[in-house]
């Protein structure tokens, strides 16, 4: 029996109603307290993630097209981050990620490529806020500028890397979010989606400190009678690039759907008569740089 153990029993001998307080346990990329793990039953350790609706609280909204839930963030940050480390978005979009780091005491760089969305979204902050905590960039996330932008905000933030990186492209072509030739959404091919989704997580890759985690988040298409398997394809750019695979994980789409109302009915029939199945899920892929 350890020493520590043993001196602990004598201690509860000598004084029964004294309470044993364990050490702090944690991991080098999380709050988490491992000795008291039974606490956070409210995490998610399984592979598979159901939410009933999107949380629209705290700053959340979802006015925006191809917007992540909330509950992704809250999850992944509270599993793979500490309080004070910075988030890296290099799909910023509606800012979910950044009002996510806010309410959890993280910070948070954003990459977005069209000028009036990175409008919108800095009027969701303090301007306070901008300077300390959150630090929104107009760049093309696939291009070699990006990464001498983001340095120079780590630089701000004193810090040398980011600690998680969120990479929620859009899927192919399925939405198209501007008319700009750089916008991944308007990619000619599947082809050149990947080659394009293969630099952005580079860039993202030489920004995230080692042994910190990263997650993709992205759904599957359908295309020429067939499924376009997009998550699968994008999650091997990454494992190429060098990052180290740890989990895949199904969530249900029912939390960020917006206005389907009559169309399911549609889309029933579309699926009959082309003998393929409606998606009602997309996937959580979770990285590790080692």
């Amino acid at each position: 029996m350890a020493k520590e153990n043993i001196k602990r029993i004598k201690i509860q001998e000598q004084k029964p109603d004294l309470k044993i307080v364990k050490p702090v346990k944690t991991k080098p990329y999380s709050d988490i307290d491992l000795n008291n793990w039974k606490e956070y039953s409210h995490i998610k350790t399984d592979t598979w993630w159901e939410f009933a609706q999107r949380d629209n609280t705290h700053g959340h909204s979802n006015e925006y097209h191809g917007n992540y839930i909330p509950q992704l963030a809250q999850q992944l940050y509270e599993r793979f981050t500490k309080k004070n480390d910075i988030i890296l978005d290099l799909f910023l979009g509606s800012g979910t990620s950044a009002i996510e780091a806010l309410n959890m005491k993280r910070r948070c760089i954003g990459v977005e490529l069209k000028q009036e969305q990175v409008d919108t979204v800095k009027n969701k902050f303090s301007e306070k806020e901008l300077v300390t905590d959150v630090n929104i960039i107009c760049e093309d996330s696939a291009s070699d500028r990006v990464k001498e932008k983001i340095q120079a905000r780590l630089d701000v933030m004193r810090e040398e890397k980011a600690q998680f990186l969120v990479l929620h492209p859009p899927y192919d072509d399925i939405i198209k979010f501007s008319d700009k030739k750089e916008d991944l959404s308007n990619c000619p091919s599947t082809e050149k989606f990947y080659e394009l989704f293969k630099k952005v997580a580079q860039n993202g890759y030489d920004m995230l400190e080692k042994g910190r985690f990263a997650a993709l988040i992205i759904g599957d298409k359908y295309a020429n009678g067939e499924i376009v398997p997009l998550g699968a394809d994008c999650a091997a750019k990454m494992r190429e690039i060098g990052f180290k695979m740890k989990a895949v994980i199904v969530k249900n789409m029912e939390g960020n759907e917006r206005a389907k109302g009559k169309t399911a009915n549609l889309w029933r029939y579309r699926a009959l008569n082309g003998g393929f199945y409606i998606f009602k899920h997309e996937y959580i892929y979770v990285f590790q740089k080692v």
